[in-house]
């Protein structure tokens, strides 16, 4: 028993970065109904930039107060990223906005593969290391020996990530329902005409989504590196596809099914890993998201598509 209590504290650890990568994905297509496939390498540079940044201010300046270098590192990753999400949208979306809908998918599959192999180009396709900088934990259920069970710790990193990911939905949800923003990208999702002859500027709404979709993703890869210590070129890809599973999982065009679609997601794989084995994590992730779909195709929160005519 402690050692599943231990597996889900671990798998709410993963679905929390996953759910947070999902909310891009399903905030692009709630509005303009398509996939952005390049938003998981805007995770996998969310990482660069902060390993890089970090590493400047540590070694070569000198910074040794962590909250501030942690602040500082948060702030210019969601700069650089945001920065990446808005040049997405401008050259691969918003020039192919009235084209067949295949077009802007496979434009953002070339803007995953240019950042991709710049990205290896530039840093090189080994591992990035960094050392854990927040470390300790509190122990929930002690372990013994003699009884062969092991403890149950949730660590301060884990709490910081399940925590931050909270906040953040929580926030976003309330931006979208409350403010004129939210309202904006709301009207844009209905219909975009109709938005535009009421005073909607939808340009700058779609701009601004991406925006907040990947400064979402660079948030979920600091934590990602802040909690395995490892990045390295190829991190997108895998990431995103999950958090993309999850998003359809839940319902995409849902933020609270995107955060629940990585819950699951992370649950999936590290109880199935626990278990069983873990080359089929994938394998039994992807199997949970085909039987939701048979009996839910629109996903666990999502609403049915209606079609006008």
């Amino acid at each position: 028993m402690e050692y599943l209590f231990q597996q889900l504290i671990n798998g709410l650890t993963l679905g929390s970065i996953y759910g947070l990568i999902a909310i891009g994905y399903t905030m692009v297509y709630g509005i303009i109904g398509m996939i952005n496939f390049a938003h998981g390498d805007v995770f996998m540079v969310g990482s660069f930039i902060a390993l890089a940044v970090f590493l400047i201010l540590t070694t070569v300046l000198g910074f040794t107060f962590l909250p501030l270098v942690l602040l500082i590192v948060l702030i210019m990753s969601m700069l650089f990223t945001s920065a990446w999400g808005w040049t997405v949208e401008r050259l691969a979306y918003r020039p192919l906005r009235g084209s067949f809908r295949l077009a802007p998918l496979i434009t953002a599959i070339g803007m995953s593969i240019v950042l991709q192999n710049f990205v290896q180009i530039t840093q090189g396709a080994r591992v990035k290391p960094l050392a854990p900088q927040i470390s300790g934990g509190i122990t929930l259920i002690p372990g013994n020996a003699e009884a062969g069970t092991i403890a149950v710790q949730l660590s301060y990193m884990q709490m910081i990530i399940i925590g931050v990911t909270f906040t953040l939905m929580v926030g976003f949800s309330l931006l979208i329902a409350k403010t004129p923003l939210g309202r904006a990208q709301r009207s844009c999702e209905q219909d975009q005409k109709m938005a535009s002859l009421l005073g909607v500027n939808v340009d700058r709404t779609i701009s601004l989504t991406f925006v907040m979709g990947a400064a979402l993703a660079s948030v979920a890869g600091i934590m990602f590196l802040l909690l395995y210590g490892v990045v390295d070129f190829y991190i997108g890809f895998l990431a995103g596809v999950k958090a993309f599973t999850a998003a359809v999982l839940g319902g995409i065009g849902s933020l609270p099914g995107a955060m629940l679609g990585g819950l699951l997601i992370g649950l999936i794989e590290t109880l199935w890993s626990g278990y069983f084995t873990v080359e089929y994590k994938d394998v039994a992730a992807f199997s949970i998201l085909a039987i939701v779909l048979i009996f839910m195709p629109s996903g666990l929160l999502g609403k049915p598509e209606v079609e006008k005519v």
